[in-house]
């Protein structure tokens, strides 16, 4: 199998690219938080954490969420979900 590109565990990211779910922050949009959900092409596409629309971002504006970044968007989904607006 010369010349194949196999990675040993399929279900892997690739080197360099976040696990889903990772929580990223997205500094070409005023540093909105989002979970990493997968590659779309040349984009990163991230949904934010409390759920909605994804949107797309090259990798190049995103880095990872400070501690004090993924607690601020926890706590934000966890107080949607405890007035009803998300599940």
């Amino acid at each position: 199998m010369y010349g194949v590109n196999v990675r040993p565990n399929p279900e892997e990211p690739p080197p360099g690219l976040p696990t889903p779910g990772t929580l990223l922050v997205d500094t070409s949009r005023n540093n909105r938080v989002g979970e990493f959900r997968g590659v779309a092409g040349l984009y990163w596409s991230l949904r934010p954490v409390g759920g909605g629309r994804e949107w797309e971002v090259e990798p190049r504006h995103v880095r990872p969420a400070l501690p004090i970044e993924q607690l601020r968007a926890r706590t934000a989904r966890a107080n949607a979900r405890s007035r009803g607006e998300v599940l």
